[in-house]
């Protein structure tokens, strides 16, 4: 059972962090229901607290709400995976020029000095350690961008993204190549401080992922290999 302390942060805060690790990390699967009375058991919670929570998750469309079924792990349909790639390339690309533009020297010789971290921590890491040094590839490069409102758009964006983003930290060779492409973007936007090519090796780098996130996705949630639907989920 996850342990919950009744002194430290809300419990609907602890019961919300504890959920969406489970369903980012993929321990709740796509499609999988949430029962309130599962939960309240498992996290030793009230339904009040337990609703609060799934009401937030709804918002964060990490999970859907099925009439006459009630509230299940979001399940995405390929269309819907392509969109977000492709949004996702946008704001990135964005992201990238503006860092090539406005980034301090500070701010380039973090996003420098992280990249060559990134070796040991992405290449030869693990799940875990590759998962966190490309969220903090990311922070570094948003902070030099210095736009609020992207950042912000951007989290919604990669917090669905996280439905099945970690797939693509599971294969080296995807992993091998996705390390020359944030080279290529680090020269681009830390080195050369150009916009026009940080954009598109962002971009580029957004659309390769978006390829692999859609066949792995396919290949993982069914057997069969076939995306799942909300209206094929069992109850």
């Amino acid at each position: 059972m996850p342990v919950i302390e009744r002194h430290a942060a809300p419990l609907r805060q602890q019961v919300l962090l504890l959920l969406r690790d489970e369903i980012l990390e993929g321990r709740r699967a796509p499609g999988e229901r949430l029962r309130e009375n599962d939960l309240c058991a498992a996290y030793g919670v009230s339904r009040t607290v337990i609703r609060e929570v799934l009401r937030q998750l709804e918002s964060e469309s990490l999970i859907s709400v099925i009439p006459g079924r009630g509230p299940i792990v979001a399940v995405l349909t390929k269309r819907e995976i392509e969109s977000l790639y492709e949004v996702r390339a946008a704001l990135e690309g964005l992201a990238a020029a503006l860092f090539a533009r406005r980034a301090s020297a500070a701010d380039c010789a973090r996003l420098i000095d992280h990249h060559a971290a990134m070796t040991a921590e992405y290449l030869h890491g693990t799940l875990a350690s590759r998962e966190e040094s490309k969220s903090e590839f990311y922070r570094i490069l948003l902070a030099g961008a210095d736009n609020d409102v992207l950042s912000d758009e951007l989290s919604g964006v990669h917090t669905r993204i996280g439905l099945f983003r970690r797939y693509a930290f599971l294969d080296d060779d995807r992993v091998a190549q996705s390390f020359e492409e944030l080279t290529a973007i680090v020269q681009a936007t830390a080195v050369d401080r150009d916009p026009v090519a940080a954009r598109a090796t962002s971009e580029h780098h957004i659309e390769l992922a978006g390829r692999l996130a859609v066949l792995e996705y396919e290949r993982r949630v069914t057997p069969e290999g076939g995306l799942v639907h909300l209206d094929e989920v069992a109850v």
